[in-house]
């Protein structure tokens, strides 16, 4: 819808500064991207999402012809993982659920993987069973088969920086 208006750079900039973050209720332990979102005085809500932790919205401008809040969650997502350790269970035990979220998920879709980097998965850093060749081949094939960017965030403190500015950016290639 937005992209179907020309608005002018104050206009662009008064949506970009409205954005807010949905959270979906089943996220956990992610206190450190509330805080951060607080701090920012952006604003968030909670709200069951059919997939992905992380998604946005906007809120109803009349000024500009939005009459209710939009929301995003039906074209882009983040998905969190805390650590290689989630992921490794969700490329194991839930395998096929993870699967099937990914396919049905919206075109931009974005996995944060928190507390690690690349070469942990390839020295073995993390404390599961997953063998190290298992696990870069699944990443590397989710990664092609999902259309699925990763970013890998060593320093959790960053995530919520990386999640607002993945919906930022998104929106605002939109009103371009």
């Amino acid at each position: 819808m937005l992209d179907k208006f020309k608005y002018t750079d104050k206009e662009k900039e008064t949506l970009l500064k409205s954005i807010g973050v949905i959270v979906d209720t089943r996220e956990q332990k992610n206190l450190h991207i509330i805080q951060w979102l607080d701090s920012k005085g952006i604003s968030h809500i909670s709200k069951a999402l059919s997939h992905g932790d992380y998604s946005f919205y906007i809120p109803k401008n009349e000024e500009l012809s939005i009459p209710r809040d939009l929301y995003f969650d039906k074209e882009i997502i983040v998905e969190r993982k805390a650590h290689l350790e989630e992921l490794s269970s969700n490329f194991t035990e839930g395998r096929d659920r993870f699967e099937k979220e990914l396919t049905l998920a919206p075109k931009h879709k974005y996995l944060l993987i928190e507390n690690a980097n690349y070469n942990d998965i390839c020295e073995g850093n993390y404390n599961t069973k997953y063998a190290k060749k298992s696990y870069l081949g699944t990443l590397h094939s989710f990664m092609g088969r999902y259309e699925l960017p990763v970013m890998f965030m060593p320093k959790n403190e960053f995530s919520a920086t990386y999640i607002y500015y993945t919906f930022y950016y998104y929106l605002r290639n939109i009103l371009n």
